[in-house]
């Protein structure tokens, strides 16, 4: 705005000037006379106006043509390839400006490809990344700073089915299992770490089931709290359960070596003092005397058969295998227990394949390969503690067994469920019901069911205990058939 006014100035100056010559001119012109009086003042006057004109013009021009100069400079310090022709300054500038033009739309088309190319990779990341998420065998639930769900993979939506989209608050998600609600909210506030955590939840119609879930913190901040949190929700009630059944067959593999030697004294010693029990009944004493005699014997008899019963179970006898169905297996010993049935009121249901899979339709039994005396024997023990568990007070007076196949790898497995009506297992006594002389009857030994669990277990099955939703205890017997599952 400084150098335009100036300028004007300039033009301004110049033009008076210029009017002041033209005017002196014309006076020359048009009275010489008078011109001739004045004339060193007129020719003074002109020489000094057209002089200050022409300074006044010259410095008009120069600062018209600065701008033009310093196009001309940078055009020549601008770092772009000339022709080499001689050619004047516009020539030269356009030129200039030509290959600055041509650099530029250059230049922008390598920073389109680029930044498509960035797109690209991002877009591959992102794809590549939600791929993994989605092909983790583990489940994968990821929240924001306020606790709602940002991503949840397949198994995670398996593990919690009650869960159908994202954006839910973890204590709706997480409401079967709210011990792990509880590490989420404290991670989210802390920014505490919970590695390997193992929580007891209900899962759908299973019983129980038991999760391992890490929690994290997702960039935590410099204080207290975090962004986030990342779940990984692991289903290992399967793990769990075979480590509960090693566990215990180690138990009772030990239990049984080191009372084989001392049942056996005892059985010994019970010989012996039923000898004298029976000797004593030969001799003539009054009532109260043969009634403590029979009362001795009885009591020996239960304490052999306890001692006979224990032997067996800390001397594991060889399998000796044969084929077999197991549908009449069980059938039979439903025949077997029938007076127990018919005298405690209770009704049996047999139920075999499942409508959904439909794994046993076409077929008339189910083979398998075992030692049928001792294989009768434990599901003797199962069926018949499964009728005692029922008090009498009770109206719905029911066992069920419940025969399914299910596909595991390569084999297929028998699966036999002895469901009862009573009032079910205590959640403390699950883990102890399969130890010897363990028992919550008034009668019995507790062996029975520790036989039947080491019986299974050598015909390389698994025998677990639960409590059914709907009451009641379900013993779960899984065999190996002899049918393989074709590969695919």
């Amino acid at each position: 705005m400084h150098a335009s006014r100036l300028q004007y100035l300039l033009i301004f100056l110049a033009g008076i000037f210029l009017l002041g010559t033209v005017f002196v001119v014309a006076v020359l012109a048009v009275a010489p006379e008078t011109a001739l009086v004045y004339r060193p003042f007129l020719l003074t006057a002109f020489v000094v106006t057209l002089f200050i004109s022409m300074v006044s013009t010259a410095w008009l021009l120069r600062g018209l043509l600065r701008p033009y100069s310093q196009l001309v400079g940078e055009a020549k310090r601008a770092p772009v390839m000339h022709s080499g022709k001689s050619q004047n300054e516009a020539a030269f500038v356009l030129e200039t400006f030509q290959s600055v033009i041509a650099q530029l739309q250059e230049q922008q088309t390598k920073l389109q490809r680029l930044t498509e190319q960035a797109s690209q990779r991002a877009d591959s990341a992102e794809r590549f990344s939600d791929r993994i998420v989605a092909s983790m065998p583990t489940g994968l639930i990821a929240f924001d700073a306020s606790g709602h769900a940002t991503v949840m993979n397949a198994p995670a939506r398996a593990l919690f089915s009650h869960a159908k989209t994202e954006g839910e608050h973890f204590a709706s998600i997480f409401s079967s299992a709210p011990a792990l609600a509880e590490l989420v909210g404290a991670c989210l506030s802390t920014g505490r770490v919970f590695r390997r955590e193992e929580i007891e939840t209900t899962n759908g119609a299973n019983p129980s089931a038991r999760l391992g879930a890490t929690v994290a913190p997702i960039d935590p901040e410099s204080g207290s709290g975090a962004r986030g949190a990342l779940c990984l929700i692991t289903d290992i009630t399967e793990v769990t359960q075979l480590r509960e059944q090693v566990a215990l067959k180690r138990n009772l593999e030990s239990l049984g070596e080191m009372s084989a030697g001392l049942a056996h004294e005892f059985k010994n010693a019970m010989a012996a003092l039923h000898g004298y029990a029976q000797f004593l009944q030969t001799i003539d004493t009054d009532e109260q005397g043969k009634t403590a005699t029979d009362a001795l014997l009885q009591e020996v008899r239960n304490l052999s058969e306890m001692t006979t019963a224990f032997l067996n179970f800390a001397r594991p006898q060889a399998l000796q295998l044969e084929e077999t169905s197991l549908n009449e297996l069980i059938q039979e010993c439903a025949r077997e227990l029938l007076p127990l049935f018919v005298e405690r009121k209770v009704e049996f249901i047999l139920s075999v394949g499942d409508p959904v899979t439909g794994l046993t339709e076409g077929r008339n039994s189910i083979e398998i390969r075992a030692d049928v005396r001792m294989l009768r024997q434990a599901f003797l023990n199962l069926m018949r503690n499964a009728v005692e568990a029922i008090p009498e007070g009770k109206t719905n007076r029911r066992v069920t067994i419940a025969i399914n196949l299910e596909h595991e790898a390569e084999q297929l497995w028998a699966t036999i469920s002895i469901h009862d009506t009573g009032p079910g297992v205590a959640p403390d006594d699950l883990q102890k019901i399969f130890i010897p002389f363990f028992t919550t009857k008034s009668q019995g030994h507790g062996v029975g069911l520790a036989l039947a669990h080491r019986v299974i277990t050598q015909h390389g099955g698994t025998l677990t205990a639960a409590n059914a939703p709907n009451g009641g205890a379900v013993f779960t017997v899984r065999l190996p058939t002899m049918e393989l599952v074709p590969s695919a």
